[in-house]
């Protein structure tokens, strides 16, 4: 196959492309990508992936090189100019109009009108039915096109955004981290619609972290390490280890066999809470030194069940109780509703939330004060804050987790999605909470970053720490799970000891599959 495609013309050739804002974020960068090639492009997070792909869809201008668009000048000056001339960009980070409906959004630039001299009348028939069209090509018939964006989960957004990118007249298609918030079934329709992209010549440019979606979707592999393009071939003549070691320069084990940790005290209980038909009265413990990983398909209730715990939605039902480091000594009596996230704070828990940028961090502010905002008051004095101590704080937490920055007052905004994800556990290491949940905690986020955020749970799992776990990565939860809770249409189907799952097991409790599921085991 990749002979074939080799001896295609290139249908996008980039000449020694490199970006500099204060320092050079990428360097003489040359490609060629032919039509119905997919190209893996990896590295870890700030090795310049996104850098180069809003280079070549029009929303970030090289300092130098030059690029050519089937053999013709092609220099975008703008996204939208891009995507007139055939190349089109899935972003990671969702551009999705969360006040629009998804019909709205998925054919913004084209909504049918009722005539000439009605255009201000929007066919809604025929927007809906050309909405239906594009939502079957990616398997998410069941959205209804008149549903509010801000209604969707995160996941389903990404498939929404995947979807208005689906255009028969692409050539070009860049897809950064399309998986990232991705169930299995999801992302298996979406390499269905890959394929067929492929076998109608269209080229695809493949940004992921997930080494074993490389294999089996890509053709050609180029890796960047530190704005350098390291090495590009053909995707079966190298390893997953070959790859991160390409990445990183050194090898990153995965211990899926690994015994349970020991279980400490309980922690927390949460019995019979659910708001509505999205958390339908689930009940589970948390106990210190332990991980409970929490999976199910998006939309299962997964994070709904992570805002109750947390306060940020109201539990309509049921009983929180929060116990304190002492073996049952509780710290408050048992708790119906939180009455805000703070109240929650206030008890020990903590939340990394799915979405980091809405709802995890101040993307205008520095580093500083986003690691310091969970406990002000550690760093204050007599209401004044202490800025040599919040310093000092703070520069040990950068070093701890490794964050790539300039300094700790580069706005967090300006890092990589790796970067800012571990600014968000440097926030919660300095909280430092007996209970913390997690949502999706390393997506968008490298090999290499992922095992150092790895590293840091489990020291916070030895260190007596309660952790609640959500991934859709079925892989990193066998990894790091002791227990793996799995969620479907709002309830908890089964709970897994470890060395009692199987992929197969937890795949079939997700999809409610009562003829694969072992009998439950205790909370």
């Amino acid at each position: 196959m990749q002979s074939s495609i080799d001896s295609l013309a290139p249908v996008l050739t980039v000449e020694a492309v490199g970006k500099t804002y204060v320092t050079s974020v990428l360097q003489d960068v040359s490609l060629n990508l032919h039509p119905g090639e997919v190209l893996a492009l990896t590295g870890e997070n700030g090795a310049g992936k996104s850098t180069l792909a809003k280079i070549i869809c029009g929303l970030e201008p090289p300092s130098q090189g030059t690029m050519t668009l089937a053999g013709k000048v092609f220099a975008p000056s703008s996204r939208r100019n891009a995507e007139s001339f055939g190349v089109r960009m899935v972003m990671q980070e969702l551009s999705l109009i969360p006040t629009l409906t998804v019909a709205e959004n998925l054919l913004l630039v084209e909504i049918p009108n009722r005539g000439r001299w009605q255009a201000s009348w929007i066919d809604r028939a025929r927007l809906n039915a050309l909405a239906t069209q594009k939502l079957a090509k990616v398997g998410m018939q069941a959205i209804h096109p008149e549903t509010p964006v801000s209604e969707l989960g995160i996941g389903q957004q990404q498939m929404v955004e995947i979807a208005r990118n689906l255009q028969d007249d692409t050539r070009v298609l860049i897809l950064d981290e399309p998986t990232a918030m991705l169930t299995p079934s999801e992302t298996k329709h979406l390499f269905e619609q890959i394929a067929r992209l492929k076998s109608q010549g269209v080229a695809i440019i493949y940004v992921s972290h997930r080494l074993e979606e490389l294999k089996t979707i890509a053709d050609t592999l180029a890796v960047l390490r530190d704005g350098n393009l390291v090495k590009v071939c053909p995707v079966d003549s190298v390893t997953e280890d070959d790859i991160i070691q390409l990445m990183v320069g050194h090898s990153v084990s995965q211990d899926l066999e690994r015994p349970r940790r020991p279980r400490g005290h309980l922690l927390l209980s949460a019995k019979d809470i659910g708001r509505g038909r999205l958390v339908k009265q689930i009940s589970l413990d948390l106990y210190a030194g332990e991980v409970f990983g929490l999976a199910g398909l998006v939309g299962s209730g997964r994070t709904e069940v992570v805002r109750l715990l947390f306060g940020a939605d109201k539990n309509e039902h049921g009983e929180i109780t929060v116990f304190g480091n002492s073996p049952g000594q509780p710290i408050r009596a048992k708790v119906r509703k939180w009455s805000s996230p703070m109240a929650a704070i206030a008890s020990g828990i903590g939340l990394i939330t799915e979405d980091r940028k809405s709802q995890g961090l101040l993307l205008t502010q520095p580093i500083r004060i986003n690691t310091t905002l969970s406990d002000v008051g550690a760093v204050s004095k007599a209401g004044w804050l202490q800025r040599a101590l919040e310093t000092k704080i703070v520069k040990e937490l950068i070093q701890r987790l490794s964050v790539r920055c300039n300094s700790m007052e580069q706005n967090v905004g300006t890092l990589s999605g790796g970067n800012q994800q571990k600014v968000i556990v440097s926030r919660w290491l300095h909280r430092n909470s007996d209970i913390l949940l997690l949502d999706e905690p390393t997506r968008g986020v490298d090999v290499g970053a992922r095992a150092e955020i790895y590293a840091e749970l489990e020291q916070m799992a030895q260190s007596g720490k309660a952790l609640l776990m959500v991934s859709s990565d079925l892989r990193e939860l066998m990894q790091m799970a002791d227990r793996i809770g799995v969620m479907s249409n709002g309830q908890l189907i089964n709970i897994f000891e470890r060395g009692h799952w199987t992929e197969k097991s937890l795949l079939a409790a997700a999809f409610n599959d009562a003829h694969h599921q072992p009998a439950p085991l205790a909370a």
